[in-house]
């Protein structure tokens, strides 16, 4: 099957599939504390969710320098790599997830996905609520840079086989729409997450949605049914 006749949706993961915010603040939070840094605000983390973890620390404290920044870096995953161990790291899927997929994959897209987290990170995700098996790449913070770069979607298209214009990304943040952008893919921006719907539109969704039962048929108003 040539790349014109394949059809790629590529999803975010924090904020998109599944409402990761509540251990990410407390994490980061607390890692700032613990090198002496005044913490940032909750909705100031809620802001940076789904970039690389070094750029988002940077973001928070661009006035401090990239040694503190590394450190902060190893605070956080010491302290998530804690959470997970003791199970009080909570990624709950939104409601409709897991059947979007499936409807999708059903229909013949490939699917993959982009995001900040960590491979190790994500497979926990896919891993602990058995829909690994439908993505056909799987593009991390460990492999590819940093959104917005069009990167990890450039590699998820060569991966899979598929065109760009026939490809989808599906995020909550400004940083997917641009990402999606650079990669000159179309974007389905959702509501439920963490950058404001009217900032998706203007970092440019062709769609935004309110709920994932809506997105099979947003995806095939972009691409196409055939």
């Amino acid at each position: 099957m040539n790349g014109e006749a394949l059809k790629l949706l590529v999803l975010d993961c924090d904020g998109t599939m599944v409402d990761s915010q509540t251990a990410i603040v407390e994490t980061m939070r607390a890692a700032f504390a613990e090198n002496g840094i005044l913490r940032p605000e909750p909705h100031e983390i809620r802001e940076i969710i789904g970039l690389d973890l070094l750029d988002a620390i940077g973001f928070l404290a661009p006035k401090i320098g990239p040694s503190t920044h590394a450190k902060i870096r190893e605070s956080y995953r010491v302290n998530a790599a804690a959470k997970r161990a003791n199970e009080s790291w909570e990624d709950p899927l939104y409601p409709g997830t897991v059947e979007a997929i499936n409807t999708l994959s059903d229909s013949g897209w490939l699917l993959g996905v982009a995001t900040g987290k960590s491979r190790t990170g994500l497979d926990r995700v896919l891993d602990g609520y058995s829909i690994g098996h439908h993505f056909c790449t799987l593009q991390t913070s460990d492999v590819a840079a940093g959104k917005p770069s069009p990167d990890m979607l450039l590699r998820a298209l060569n991966e899979s086989g598929a065109d760009a214009g026939r490809a989808v990304m599906v995020g909550d943040t400004t940083y997917d729409m641009e990402m999606a952008t650079a990669a000159q893919i179309h974007a389905i921006g959702v509501t439920w997450g963490y950058h404001e719907p009217d900032a998706l539109t203007e970092a440019g969704a062709a769609l935004v949605i309110e709920c994932f039962e809506q997105l099979p048929d947003a995806a095939a108003k972009l691409v196409g049914r055939e």
